[in-house]
């Protein structure tokens, strides 16, 4: 009876190992095949549903093409980037952009949307390029945040101090935050790049990157990383 009893136990918890084992498989594969399916559909359902009838893939293959949609989607981004880069595209970009901006309602939208845009997606872009660790919301509470940049203007004048500009992410949507203005000597740089940090974010601690500087005095040193012309290096 008891070696019954013993047997059930060790059986159990082997069942309940492997359970896991196969979860931490299981769960990350398969959650990335359903988003890439979601998105394959998502612009196939966009783009290649839109075309002419007889530009439809069922009627010059015979059969549907999973993945068009991206495909296109690339192309347009790629036409959109040789458009604006000449100087009549460039142009009509600039008389576009004036004619949306006459619209009240969707010149706030728009210009929220651009600016957002050229702070991450810009090539020369001097925002989110550094990890910070700062006591926010209060004393002895630290939270991870990205700098954005130098504050200028009145918000450096009136702070006394100089200030940098750091945004906030929240727990699992990194898109929504706070913005902080904090004194320069208060903020952490931390070694963890904007992509490992990000990650760190969404899982909510469960994914920590590895400490490069584990003992060595770059580690948590704030001193010297932000110029005083008020670029981001």
């Amino acid at each position: 009876m008891l070696r019954a009893s013993v047997l059930k136990r060790f059986l159990r918890k082997k069942l309940r190992r492997y359970f896991f084992a196969g979860l931490l498989v299981m769960v990350p594969g398969g959650l990335t095949i359903v988003v890439v399916r979601w998105i394959v559909s998502l612009m196939d359902g966009l783009l290649v549903r839109k075309l002419p009838y007889r530009w439809q893939p069922e009627q010059l293959f015979g059969f549907p093409v999973p993945g068009l949609g991206l495909v296109l989607t690339f192309l347009l981004i790629l036409l959109a980037g040789i458009l604006v880069t000449n100087y009549f595209g460039h142009k009509l970009v600039q008389a576009s952009e004036k004619l949306v901006c006459r619209i009240p309602l969707v010149k706030g939208i728009y210009t929220l949307f651009k600016q957002v845009a050229d702070t991450v997606l810009s090539s020369d872009r001097q925002g989110f390029r550094k990890v910070v660790l700062i006591e926010y919301p209060r004393r002895g509470i630290w939270s991870i945040g990205f700098v954005t940049g130098v504050s200028e203007g009145e918000l450096q004048r009136i702070t006394e101090r100089r200030v940098i500009n750091v945004f906030v992410p929240t727990t699992p949507n990194p898109t929504s935050g706070y913005y902080v203005l904090i004194p320069e000597e208060d903020a952490r740089v931390l070694a963890m790049s904007v992509e490992e940090a990000f990650k760190l974010i969404v899982s909510g601690g469960m994914v920590t990157p590895p400490d490069r500087f584990r003992g060595g005095p770059a580690a948590g040193s704030n001193a010297g990383t932000f110029p005083p012309n008020g670029e981001v290096p």
